[in-house]
């Protein structure tokens, strides 16, 4: 399963690793758009298989961040 980037913005902070187990609810990435903090919450359970992206890249919307297994 994909975690996508909700809109076009900067990867400001990435808060898992590969590996981690994560419940839906749990905040995995925050983006800044437009001098806003936006949480990217996973909506699965499941394990971060694959981080996509790096802090401080840019990004457009609907571009995957993160696999979760």
């Amino acid at each position: 399963m994909e975690i996508v980037a909700p809109l076009t913005g900067n990867v400001w902070r990435i808060l898992v690793s590969e590996g981690d187990v994560v419940s839906a609810g749990d905040t995995l990435v925050i983006l800044e758009s437009m001098k806003m903090e936006i949480n990217v919450d996973t909506v699965f359970d499941g394990t971060v298989t694959k981080i996509l992206k790096q802090e401080g890249e840019m990004v457009q919307g609907d571009e995957a961040l993160i696999i979760l297994d």
